[in-house]
């Protein structure tokens, strides 16, 4: 029986998931591929570094050649991360006739359109389910189990980083520092987390779902992306007094308007029903609700990151790419994803309900000259929460709004007007979205 030999490009936390999940479950995986797998080749940085027991050293290198330009190798595994060296190294895979299993998002964010191109010219597979939500099946459901439907809407917790540190605030009241030096501290944020708590990896999940979901091919620096840094425990606690929850979200949906198509990609923190499932997704546990034409919504939930989560999803690529290639089938999944140029739509085309907390001097006339301000816009105020009030030492009071459904760029229209005509409010408006949920 032919063994399928592996060469796997690089070995941390996810790699070393990898190697022990594939020595472990071996007589399973070597029947549903039809042959054993085999672990060929591992390139590291470091070939001191202890490594996943049992794995030998003879089977560890730093040299990239050693595992691209092997022959013998049939699958490359790329579990780098970043865009170089790794695009370079998926690249000489692809052109040397080897399929590639990939977990990497920022590499499929950036130059996911033209790699796909490349495997499928090149007659292999590129299958990159680990990309987004961890050991969540999220791309295979999209690229498989909806193929017959249109998906016409996506909203998701991506970030288990920015979720675990929301959640803290939420529950205990925490600052927004204190509560990211607990997750640095429990080794789910790193040392630098501005990618995390910033939304960029949200933002490069996101753009990896639009290509399945949307058929969408954008580029990553365009979708609109806040991050969490601003949020502070009192909008957990007016979120709460209105009914919502505050969660960082990646949402993507297709709009229509006089017969043209767009896509809608946005990363921000947004308030969702307290009610609702997605808001009850807590810690460092992602979720992705999908929604198609036919089927309606479909809620995806689980571990998003960890070195096994992320390997299960790894591994099942390897499966489906190794069984693909020993019956003559490979290809098949590049083929399956069609990608055309996309409009997206800018953020000022936005349609949602907002909240919006202002900090006003206490002074006859603030209310109206706000309300004022927005009605000039057609933004309409659904409620109103006033904290504090008639400080002596003319501190600023807390004023929070949620309004009905407005077009972004009204608001801001609105918000500039406000902050303009006299002195009354003391710093910038806060704005929250609330999500598009049904």
């Amino acid at each position: 029986m032919k063994t399928v030999r592996l060469g796997l490009l690089g070995c941390g936390t996810v790699g070393g998931g990898v190697v022990r999940l594939i020595r472990e479950n071996a007589s399973v995986l070597a029947t549903r591929v039809g042959a054993p797998l085999e672990i060929a080749k591992v390139l590291v940085r470091d070939p001191n570094k202890d490594r996943v027991p049992g794995l030998e050293r003879d089977r560890i290198t730093t040299d990239a050649a050693a595992v691209l330009d092997d022959p013998s190798i049939d699958v490359v595994v790329e579990v780098l991360g970043g865009v170089e060296p790794a695009k370079g190294y998926v690249e000489r895979a692809i052109d040397s006739g080897r399929s590639v299993v990939t977990a990497n998002k920022m590499l499929l964010a950036v130059h996911g359109p033209e790699l796909v191109e490349r495997a499928e010219k090149a007659g292999v597979d590129l299958a990159f389910e680990a990309s987004v939500g961890g050991g969540i099946p999220v791309i295979r459901t999209l690229r498989e189990a909806l193929t017959s439907d249109s998906v016409t809407r996506l909203c998701g917790i991506v970030n288990g980083t920015s979720n675990y540190i929301l959640t803290r605030m939420r529950q205990d009241g925490m600052p927004f520092a204190t509560a990211l030096r607990e997750a640095q501290d429990k080794g789910y944020a790193e040392a630098d987390p501005g990618l995390d708590v910033d939304g960029g990896d949200a933002a490069h999940k996101l753009v990896v779902l639009a290509m399945l979901a949307f058929g969408a091919r954008v580029p990553h620096e365009a979708v609109y992306t806040e991050g969490i840094r601003d949020i502070e425990p009192i909008d957990h606690e007016f979120a709460a007094r209105f009914g919502y929850t505050v969660k960082h979200l990646a949402i993507g949906q297709v709009r229509e308007v006089h017969g043209k198509k767009s896509v809608e990609l946005r990363v921000h923190p947004a308030l969702l029903p307290a009610h609702t499932t997605l808001a009850n997704v807590n810690g460092v546990l992602n979720a992705i609700l999908l929604e198609g034409r036919a089927l309606g919504p479909c809620l995806l939930s689980g571990r998003g990151a960890g070195d096994l989560p992320t390997a299960v999803s790894v591994v099942a690529d390897v499966v489906d790419v190794a069984g693909a290639r020993l019956s003559g089938a490979g290809g098949r999944m590049t083929r399956s994803v069609r990608l055309a140029e996309t409009h997206l739509a800018p953020i000022d085309d936005v349609e949602c309900a907002y909240y919006l907390r202002f900090q006003v001097f206490d002074r006859p006339g603030v209310l109206a000259h706000i309300a004022g301000a927005l009605a000039e816009e057609n933004v309409s105020i659904l409620e109103m929460v006033q904290r504090g009030g008639g400080d002596a030492r003319g501190e600023p009071v807390q004023v929070v709004m949620m309004t009905h459904v407005a077009r972004e760029g009204a608001l801001r229209r609105a918000l500039a007007a406000a902050a303009k005509g006299g002195d009354y409010i003391a710093k910038p408006t806060h704005v929250l979205r609330v999500a598009p949920l049904a």
